[in-house]
């Protein structure tokens, strides 16, 4: 009682407020238009987010809690090698990948040259300033000696180069260690690609060679300096490519993941244009019908400017609050497409059934109080799914970005709705009543005026007049719109038929099977090209290096922080009980092997060793370049202790296999809590990597939540419960269906796809909530004809909606970037799924599942007949009235 009670009066509260705005439809139109054209000047204020890294790592992750300790121990600008710097943050760098079109050697005389040639032109790159010219020597990482250090492979051919010129043939090159002729052994596992060996790891043949560029950025001048000698560093390689037509470069800068992330809007611009076009084209057709007076094809239009003016607030707000743009905006749009289109048509469905004898007035309090009652419930799902997004819970910041800019734009939706679409709603209400024409707003003379005009004159101004029509036709003058008739004539008798109920429900069976199929092999998204356009440095490099440098996985930093005795023996046995398993890519096992001798041999105490192990290893030609992966710290006996050390691991996984890599970085944090030695490990990817466990954690908690709010809120208001069970069934279909079939289209779950999903609870909801309550509340009768009831009020409107949002969506498939592309594939299957339940699935299953519907059976009796009274009263402006009264 009290939910019926509650429903009630929520009714009339809607009504009156559509009396309220049909008696002052100027300003309820005006206002809008004049905040939002407030709002969108701050466009002046227009900032675009650069850091890749502060929008899709997380913003609590442990890997930026180890990257801290990691800097603190071993600050980057007391770096000297390549390896420290890559691995505790990128900084700068610019990387090439050479490689050849036919799959030759790149060790061979003309390929070596080749890229030493490469290797020299990127060294004379300059940088012009006011006074000065920066090269690569001014803004280099420098090694011991002041000179900049460069990749071992650069060495390691111009060896090769060398021994060719001499004759010499005892030179080899082995992998993924080979030794130089001073002695030291380098690492080339990630600088030789698509290696084949002979015996003894020597290399026969390398299909690819990387080359790196590490550049200072300590201060913003010389940062500034890097940024444009990264963007010159990619203009030399593609002039140098030009020259050089037989063999492929892939350039790869730090900025270039950055750059083309944003450049999916830039692609993105003339498809969305045509998007729009589209858009208003179909909400115009939608919209009209050979009626011209009753046909309302400004309504499609100015409901997609209701939209639109909505997000431009939205986006106002965000740059006035020192919000920045990023490319995952381009999902907004559609979400405010999908939502705030299906509540125009609802409201235009309404009028439809409303009497045209009525004053627009209260035709306008009717669909007020048909339609906003559900709009504001879907509303109000809409805000508190992507408000608990938005809210500090979420850790991503591209997720928590999205959801507030799309929950600004809702919630100015739904106002704009009531207010700006309501007064167009009630000016066009107007223009009907005055039998004007719909698009010239002319009055339309009546057939008899019209016989001596052009044929094509008499179809512009087809209508039908109230004179023209008897009393049983009176409620059917909107039967000639296509969509109307084509469902009410045609469709409701169709799915609702015997025959094709059984093969709806095979169809359905088939839905889940493939939907199952493809749910239990859904995986999680990993890779960052999945958000950046396609035809650009990132996703060309990408691929190449992971097919040609993926044997050995990135570097894994392993450091150990606290004092531990390395002279003792079973100490360095912990150490390395700890690494097994991994490839060692630093000499930190053989410097283990070194303190062994060093200890057996001398048997010294412990200052007295701490002292020799000091000297030794600064002295030591094959660890010269690990003097800063022990640091010392001298007590006041003036005593030596091991404060901290480091060393550095391949893992043996594949860098293609990001799920096997994420389990061993899982893996070695549960072993640093449980070891004996106090260490953690670290690479910069592992900032993102961190990633896939909470982006994908909160956005789907955040989906239970909103589905708690969904069975907790609409009790209250819903005027029976069964609606929930019918709506949350088929909320779990659809969003299992879309999560199986997007999986099957090579869509991973990722942050886009999960907010995609989150969207698509609340669209299923927008589409069949009106459906399922017209059915469950319907009384008498038989559920067949509740089924063809509820399709013929409320199937018009999802049908116009989606119409509107497939053709928005379709150029979305176009656009070459991996972020519209995923967007498109999510939101096309949660279109077409909520299709498929709306207008086949829940038709048919409603047919012979509860509710029940009691069909009454009334007795003919002759003294309980009505008698119904009219009397017809016509003013001078032939609008005719009709006043009822009933006697029994």
């Amino acid at each position: 009682m009290l939910r019926q009670v509650l429903h009630r009066g929520l009714r009339t509260c809607f009504s009156r407020l559509g009396h309220f705005i049909a008696s002052h439809p100027v300003f309820f139109a005006s206002a809008p238009v004049l905040i939002s054209i407030l709002l969108g000047a701050s466009f002046s204020r227009y900032q675009v987010e650069e850091s890749v890294e502060h929008l899709l790592a997380p913003q609590h992750s442990l890997a930026k809690i180890e990257r801290n300790l990691v800097d603190s121990l071993f600050p980057v600008n007391r770096s000297k090698h390549r390896l420290y710097s890559d691995l505790q943050t990128p900084g700068r760098y610019g990387r090439v990948i050479v490689t050849s079109f036919q799959k030759a050697n790149m060790l061979d005389q003309h390929h070596t040259d080749l890229i030493l040639k490469l290797h020299a032109a990127v060294t004379r790159i300059q940088v012009p300033r006011p006074g000065f010219n920066y090269t690569f020597a001014h803004i280099c990482i420098l090694n011991n000696d002041k000179t900049c250090i460069v990749d071992d492979i650069v060495h390691v051919l111009e060896e090769l180069k060398n021994a060719r010129a001499t004759n010499r043939t005892n030179f080899a090159i082995t992998y993924p260690i080979t030794h130089l002729k001073d002695g030291r052994a380098v690492y080339n596992g990630h600088q030789l690609g698509g290696v084949t060996v002979h015996s003894k790891d020597r290399v026969k043949s390398a299909e690819a060679v990387q080359l790196t560029y590490y550049l200072q950025s300590i201060n913003s001048l010389n940062d500034m300096v890097a940024e444009r000698w990264e963007s010159s560093f990619c203009d030399t390689v593609r002039l140098f490519q030009k020259s050089n037509s037989k063999v492929k470069m892939y350039p790869y800068t730090s900025s270039s993941l950055r750059e083309d992330f944003q450049k999916t809007s830039r692609v993105s611009e003339r498809y969305l244009v045509t998007s729009l076009i589209l858009v208003v084209t179909m909400a115009i057709l939608c919209c009209s019908m050979q009626d011209c007076v009753r046909s309302k094809p400004w309504l499609g239009l100015l409901g997609l400017v209701t939209i639109s003016l909505a997000t431009l607030t939205a986006a106002g707000i965000i740059n006035l609050t020192g919000g920045k743009y990023n490319s995952t905006f381009l999902g907004v749009p559609f979400v405010m497409l999908g939502h705030g289109l299906y509540g125009t048509f609802e409201m235009l469905s309404s009028w439809r059934k409303t009497r045209e004898d009525q004053h627009v007035k209260e035709r306008t309090a009717a669909v007020y109080a048909d339609s906003m009652l559900s709009f504001s419930l879907t509303t109000a799902m809409y805000l508190v799914t992507f408000g608990i997004g938005a809210s500090p819970f979420t850790n991503i910041e591209a997720a928590r970005i999205f959801c507030c800019n799309s929950c600004i734009a809702i919630f100015f939706n739904y106002l704009y709705v009531l207010s700006f679409y309501g007064s167009s709603l009630v000016f066009t209400g107007y223009i009907e009543n005055n039998y004007q024409h719909s698009i010239f707003c002319r009055k339309v003379p009546k057939p008899e005026a019209l016989q001596e005009k052009p044929a094509w004159y008499r179809f512009l101004l087809t209508a039908r007049f109230s004179e023209d029509t008897t009393d049983g036709e009176e409620a059917n003058t909107y039967e000639s719109h296509l969509l109307v008739c084509f469902l009410k004539r045609y469709y409701c008798d169709w799915i609702t038929n015997t025959y094709v109920k059984p093969f709806v429900v095979l169809f359905y069976l088939i839905y889940i099977s493939f939907a199952l199929m493809g749910y239990l092999q859904v995986s999680e998204g990993s890779d960052l090209s999945n958000i950046v356009a396609t035809a650009t440095q990132t996703i060309e490099y990408t691929t190449a290096q992971q097919k040609y440098f993926s044997n050995y996985s990135p570097v894994i930093g392993f450091y150990i922080y606290e004092s531990i005795e390395y002279w003792n023996t079973s100490v360095q046995e912990d150490v390395l009980e700890y690494t097994k398993g991994f490839v060692r890519i630093s000499w930190f096992e053989s410097y283990l092997n070194y303190l062994r001798k060093l200890n057996v041999s001398t048997g010294l105490p412990k200052k007295n060793f701490t002292d020799m192990l000091r000297n030794s290893f600064l002295k030591a030609p094959q660890f010269s370049h690990f003097q800063e992966d022990i640091i010392f710290s001298k007590k006041y006996n003036d005593e030596v202790d091991v404060v901290a050390s480091r060393m550095f691991l391949v893992a043996k996984t594949m860098e293609t296999n990001r799920e096997e890599l994420y389990d061993l970085l899982e893996t070695l944090r549960r072993l640093s809590v449980t070891s004996k030695v106090k260490f953690i490990v670290f690479n910069p990817s592992f900032v993102y990597m961190d990633r896939y466990a909470s982006s994908l954690g909160a956005p789907l908690h955040n989906s239970c939540i909103s589905a708690l709010f969904l069975l907790f809120f609409s009790a209250f208001l819903v005027a029976d419960s069964l609606i929930n069970v019918w709506l949350t069934l088929t909320v779990v279909s659809v969003e299992f269906g879309v999560i199986g079939f997007m999986t099957l289209w090579k869509v991973e779950l990722d942050c886009i796809s999960v907010l995609c999903l989150i969207y698509g609870i609340n669209y299923t909801i927008d589409n069949c909530a009106p459906l399922l309550s017209t059915f469950v509340l319907g009384k008498d009768f038989t559920r067949t004809k509740w089924v063809k009831n509820a399709l013929e009020v409320h199937g018009v409107a999802i049908l116009q909606s989606y119409l509107c949002y497939t053709v928005g969506l379709i150029p979305l498939a176009a656009v070459p970037s991996n972020l519209t592309c995923t967007l498109f594939r999510c939101l096309f299957l949660i279109a077409f799924v909520t299709f498929f339940h709306c207008f086949a699935i829940l038709p048919v299953i409603l047919t012979f599942l509860p509710p029940s519907k009691k069909k009454r059976k009334e007795k003919k009796n002759p003294e309980n007949r009505e008698e119904i009274e009219c009397v017809e009263m016509v003013d001078i402006d032939s609008t005719r009235v009709v006043d009822q009264i009933t006697t029994v």
